[in-house]
């Protein structure tokens, strides 16, 4: 997408809360993840049709916390754009690993960030049962398992 823009959240831009909550229904998780994370959001001719969040873990590692792309916006490349332009940021960070999290029901997008170069790290048991007071389901599967992914830069 050559009109694809992706650059930080502005001091005097909202949060894109919807676009969060696409990702993680849990506007108090977002909440706390948000004030130690920088927020990029990509733009098409001044429309915000994407997100993502980093979050740093240490000085080694850095976590991608939410990714999100409107839904008339899927399915056209933009997800992947957003991984390697957090990959590229990251890098440039001095990180040695990119970390991101999904549920055991994300079957596109384990496809997605395996295809990009992320590796299965480790998996959060009953994460999604844990932490969340309503059943979360996806691709007709109840989300309980966090799955961790590792991408060494």
């Amino acid at each position: 997408m050559d009109n694809l823009i992706i650059k930080t959240l502005a001091e005097n831009e909202q949060i894109p809360y919807e676009l969060l909550l696409s990702a993680d229904p849990s506007l108090e998780a977002i909440n706390m993840y948000l004030p130690n994370s920088t927020i990029y959001l990509a733009h098409i001719h001044n429309e915000v049709i994407a997100e993502y969040v980093l979050y740093p873990l240490s000085d080694d590692d850095i976590e991608i916390k939410n990714i999100a792309v409107l839904e008339s916006y899927q399915g056209q490349g933009i997800g992947k754009l957003l991984l390697k332009d957090a990959t590229r940021r990251a890098i440039d960070s001095g990180y040695k690993s990119l970390l991101i999290g999904t549920s055991n029901a994300s079957i596109g997008q384990l496809y997605l960030y395996q295809q990009q170069g992320f590796e299965l790290s480790g998996i959060k048991m009953n994460f999604f049962i844990d932490n969340y007071t309503e059943p979360i389901y996806e691709n007709g599967i109840q989300c309980r398992h966090m799955i961790m992914l590792t991408k060494v830069l």
